[in-house]
């Protein structure tokens, strides 16, 4: 008996400890408007302090582009499905590239990353920021995107949570990765001629869906384009579009760009010399699957994509003028604090521990009478429309692309938040009204660059 006690004993300290381990990792949620957070008037002083750069406005665009491969020597694990749990993949569809393009207005210099990968990955930013010097072109002068493929390169996580998303944590393929976003600024950049510029923007509502709450909600049907010609004829597109790279199911381990690369490869051999895609507002934004399997699916989205793209139902303006500045903030936010159950959250340092901590920041770029606006996050399509709206009013044509380089998981609709789906419960991290303090984050950034 005296020895069961003492096991008993045992086993309640066990219990215990365990107790209060567990209650050092779990919180609930803090539901404090966002407007009586310290980090909105952090970023309110911040943005305060940015001013509009109008020196070489007069002056003359130039624009050079290029792209670096990126397909790995051999196989890597695919990120973006954590059903794959980290496997290799099992063939190249198709290659994967990094692509820049490097505009100057004779006073200031940026640069455009569009990379086949599922975000741009903090770890890879990290190496390309200290090699991003004055000599080339500074890190805060450069906009990152992606076309957010999930069959692309992985092992570039960091933490427990990169075993799923991204596979296991390879150093070489970080340095590969930045070593290739490097090269193409700087091949991109020894090819600057004067330019033309022109925003166009498309309608095609029978690619895309609301996969969040079906035809409860809104999606982004626009295709936002810039289109830039050389005096001597040649002629390069950035475009944007909000639905999903995920036509390759998680069946499917192969390597492929997704339907953005038959997009991009189809444009080339066409009406543009060199073409870039990065993915717009993303979150809740689905394509529309329509063939005989996943391939046939893929053409189907990239044709349909780029029959709406070429249309002449498409609206073109003509930008005048060389403005071109751009701006690189850091994005405060609340503690991360990810759901567990709809009322049982993580402690920040527990997800810092699965997930790393990286800075997040918000990029955007005004070239001529566009304005990108880069998130660190797949952000809502459902959020786009009364932004788009608000920067016509000052003249602008606005693009907001996703993954810029940093990276917070999911911004819905706040309409949204207490749903108990994917987007709004496993990856929505930093607390709720983050939808409505990113578009305030956004108009407050198209107030000070229109």
């Amino acid at each position: 008996m005296r020895f069961l006690r003492i096991f008993l004993r045992i086993i309640g300290v066990i219990v215990l400890l365990l107790i209060l381990t567990i209650a050092t990792m779990i919180t609930t949620m803090d539901d404090t408007p966002y407007k009586e957070m310290p980090y909105y008037g952090q970023w309110k002083k911040q943005i305060t302090n940015v001013k509009k750069d109008t020196a070489s406005a007069s002056g003359q665009l130039r624009a050079g582009w290029a792209k670096v491969n990126i397909t790995p020597p051999s196989p890597t694990p695919t990120a973006g499905y954590g059903k794959r749990k980290g496997k290799l993949y099992t063939a190249v569809h198709d290659s994967v590239y990094v692509r820049a393009m490097v505009i100057d207005n004779g006073g200031t210099q940026a640069a455009i990353i569009a990379a086949d990968l599922l975000i741009v990955p903090p770890t890879v930013i990290k190496l390309v920021q200290a090699r991003l010097t004055e000599k080339e072109i500074p890190f805060n002068q450069v906009f990152f995107g992606a076309t957010h493929s999930h069959n692309s390169v992985g092992g570039w996580g960091t933490g427990i949570s990169s075993l799923f998303f991204s596979g296991e944590y390879n150093p070489a393929t970080v340095e590969r990765l930045a070593d290739a976003i490097f090269q193409a600024i700087v091949q991109a950049k020894a090819k600057l001629e004067p330019v033309s510029l022109t925003y166009m923007e498309s309608i095609d509502k029978v690619d895309i869906r609301n996969r969040l709450v079906g035809e409860e909600g809104e999606v982004d049907p626009e295709i936002r384009s810039a289109a830039f010609v050389t005096n001597s004829g040649k002629k390069a597109i950035l475009s944007s579009y909000a639905a999903h790279s995920t036509i390759l199911n998680s069946g499917n381990i192969v390597l492929s760009r997704d339907y953005p690369g038959i997009l991009v490869d189809s444009l080339e051999k066409g009406r543009y010399d060199f073409a870039m895609y990065m993915a717009g507002a993303v979150g809740s934004m689905g394509p529309i699957e329509k063939g005989s399997d996943d391939f046939d699916e893929l053409k189907n989205q990239a044709y349909g994509v780029q029959k709406a793209l070429l249309s002449n139902s498409a609206i073109k303006e003509k930008s005048s003028g060389a403005m071109l500045q751009a701006i690189t903030l850091p994005l405060p936010l609340r503690d991360p604090s990810p759901r567990l159950t709809m009322s049982i959250n993580l402690r920040s340092w527990v997800f810092k521990k699965a997930f790393g901590d990286y800075p997040v920041f918000v990029k955007a770029l005004r070239i001529g009478n566009i304005l990108m606006v880069g998130m660190p996050c797949d952000f809502s399509g459902e959020l786009v429309a009364g932004l788009d709206a608000y920067a016509k009013t000052k003249g602008l044509n606005l693009m907001v692309t996703s993954f810029n380089g940093g990276y917070i998981g999911y911004i819905t609709h706040d309409k949204h938040f207490d749903k108990d789906l994917y987007e709004t419960k496993t990856m929505s991290w930093y607390g709720p009204y983050n939808g409505a303090y990113l578009q305030e984050v956004i108009k407050d950034i198209i107030d000070k660059l229109s």
